[in-house]
């Protein structure tokens, strides 16, 4: 790897170790390797950096829910409530597993109002996570369905699925499972 790849994986886990807001150059150049003026001279600020590594992070962790066995032709078969149930467990798996990552994600999100450049950076690449956590849960790559479904779908994935990482952080002992979320969404669906 060059100097660039190692800042970035420097930063990353600088994000996973410290958080965004207390990371500091000097943080990343020493989990990097790398020299302090290659952080200005590959990414023009530490700032800048972050933003990217935060970026980077959530991408890889969403690609990994996309790779999450979907289960045998039988479960992609099966009743849609019930795959959404098996989908929701193997996420709220990787969510108690990885709290590092999920403080991350959360920190970020309360840093969005006041930081317009990370707010911006996020918002470039917020909608392709949708197509991502729809397939994931129709267990194929391409669902076939029309933008505007991807999109409202999407949304919904992820208004859950950020909700259920807040909650892992507050009460990690009383997460839903997913037969949880099944029944709760069978319930509000049928009144």
């Amino acid at each position: 790897m060059g100097h660039r790849e190692d800042l970035l994986e420097g930063a990353k886990r600088c994000l996973l170790e410290k958080g965004y807001a207390r990371t500091t150059a000097r943080d990343i150049v020493a989990a990097s390797g790398a020299n302090l003026a290659s952080i200005g001279y590959h990414y023009g600020s530490k700032d800048a950096l972050m933003r990217q590594a935060v970026i980077a992070s959530t991408e890889e962790w969403g690609a990994g829910l996309a790779r999450m066995p979907a289960g045998d032709e039988e479960a992609r078969d099966a009743d849609p409530l019930d795959r959404f149930a098996a989908v929701w467990d193997r996420v709220l798996q990787r969510i108690a597993t990885e709290p590092q990552f999920i403080a991350a994600q959360v920190e970020v999100l309360g840093l969005l109002p006041r930081d317009a450049g990370l707010r911006e950076a996020i918002g470039e690449v917020l909608p392709e996570g949708g197509e991502e956590l729809v397939a994931a849960f129709d267990g194929v790559p391409d669902t076939g369905a029309d933008a505007e479904t991807v999109r409202v779908v999407g949304s919904f994935y992820r208004a859950l699925l950020t909700g259920l990482m807040v909650q892992s952080l507050l009460t990690p002992d009383r997460m839903p499972t997913g037969q949880d979320l099944a029944t709760a969404l069978r319930r509000v669906t049928t009144g």
